[in-house]
């Protein structure tokens, strides 16, 4: 029985090794291929008969070892929207079962996972990698910026969209008033608004000093209707003039104003507002501006020194057209505009197994769930073991060439063994049938 034992252990042998060459051949065939993971082999022994005296050949069994937990090196890469994972974790993604004729896309509902990141922008405005696979994300809502966690779905940029222009409605003012001006010439700065059509409109602010740690703000704008002069106010310096303990050189208070401006009362370090009323044709616009706080030297102080502007802003845009998407290292996709803007449209998880490497093998570097792998766990990227995200960067195979070459030739040798050892059972046996004879 022992030589047909070693016939049939010899002949499982080379079902084995044929099964480790085959796996050898995929992981050099894919050593340059993004996100693809070792598939290495496990040789298992398969007994008939075993005892202290008596031993009888079984047979071997070669079983896949999947190396989907073991990371790949990171590399940079000239797609600015690559994505790589560093850590654990996958992308999730979609493949599409149909593109019609307008490009309407639909997608089999099986959920995929992939550590290939080399995405690009479709002709439809999805992000698709090399295999074909649409990266999913949570939708950010566009009205209240709530990140939607429920549902992953495709994720879609629109490059045909505008940015809404803006209406100024806040603005900060910062300046240096002197003390003792060097001719009553009024000291005028001219700062930038916008309406709600988006136009740009220049704003006025001329101050003149009336006495002693008091002036008079005169705000215009040559676009203003129906007066050119929006309106007047009085802004007092310091404690003695304003009658508030404030320190001197600061905005104590607001005296009189007229048109169509009004001031903030003093509340000690309080925010020292002006509201104007503005009409440059598109009906009435408020804003307030900020001067800083009563007290505080934030805003507009009365120092030594020359007049000087030292920081204006606020808050409105004018339109802008898209020019790009990009990608952050928290998974936020942001939709970049002309006009300096940016949309946050969704942000990229990542899902996370307890035994990723009992997920199903797939075409093009895709997985699916199993049993064994566990529910997946989908997180944002940095928290909870989900790994981190390199932007511009792809994970390269994990497979080692020089590894793979080793174990070829164990194969090789082990194969070339095992049919040795067939050739001697034969001989062996044909020489008991000799005896016979």
């Amino acid at each position: 029985m022992s030589i047909f034992g070693a016939l049939n252990t010899a002949v499982s042998g080379l079902t084995a090794q044929s099964d480790a060459f085959g796996n050898i051949s995929q992981n050099i065939a894919n050593s340059q291929t993004v996100g693809y993971k070792e598939v290495g082999t496990n040789f298992t022994d398969l007994l008939t008969y075993s005892t202290l005296t008596q031993n009888e050949p079984g047979s071997v069994e070669a079983t896949p070892q999947y190396d989907n937990n073991v990371q790949g090196t990171i590399s940079q890469s000239s797609d600015p929207l690559a994505l790589a994972i560093s850590g654990q974790g996958f992308f999730n993604v979609f493949e599409a079962t149909d593109v019609g004729p307008t490009g309407q896309t639909t997608f089999n509902p099986q959920q995929y996972y992939t550590r290939n990141g080399d995405f690009t922008l479709n002709a439809q405005g999805y992000l698709v990698n090399s295999s074909g696979q649409y990266l999913a994300g949570w939708m950010v809502d566009q009205t209240t910026g709530q990140v939607n966690q429920t549902q992953l779905v495709p994720i879609q940029v629109n490059s045909q969209s505008q940015f809404n222009p803006i209406a100024t409605s806040q603005a900060n003012f910062s300046a240096n008033l002197p003390p003792n001006p060097s001719s009553s010439t009024p000291l005028s700065s001219t700062v930038q608004v916008y309406d709600s059509l988006g136009n740009q409109h220049n704003l006025v602010l001329s101050w003149t000093q009336t006495a002693t740690n008091t002036w008079q703000v005169t705000i215009s704008s040559p676009d203003n209707q129906p007066s050119t002069t929006i309106g007047t106010a009085t802004v007092e310096f310091g404690p003695t003039t304003s009658g508030n303990p404030v320190p001197p050189g600061t905005i104590g208070a607001f005296g009189a104003t007229t048109g169509n401006v009004t001031a903030s009362s003093y509340t000690a370090n309080g925010p020292a507002v002006l509201n104007i009323t503005a009409n440059f044709g598109q009906g009435n616009q408020n804003i307030a501006i900020d001067l800083g706080n009563f007290g505080e030297a934030n805003g507009v102080t009365q120092y030594a020194g020359s007049y000087s502007l030292r920081n204006f802003s606020q808050n409105g845009v004018p339109p802008g057209s898209f020019t790009g998407i990009s990608i952050q290292t928290d998974g936020n996709v942001v939709a970049n505009y002309s006009n300096g803007q940016s949309v946050t449209l969704a942000q990229i998880p990542l899902t996370t197994f307890n035994d990723p490497n009992a997920l199903q093998s797939q075409n093009g570097q895709a997985y699916t769930a199993t049993f064994q792998s566990g529910n997946p766990s989908t997180e944002a990227a940095g928290l909870n073991g989900a790994g981190t995200l390199v932007t511009g960067s792809v994970e390269q195979s994990n497979v080692d060439i020089a590894t793979q070459l080793t174990k070829l030739i164990v194969a090789q040798q082990a194969y070339t063994a095992n049919a040795k050892t067939i050739t001697t059972a034969d001989n062996m046996l044909q020489t008991a049938i000799n005896m016979v004879q």
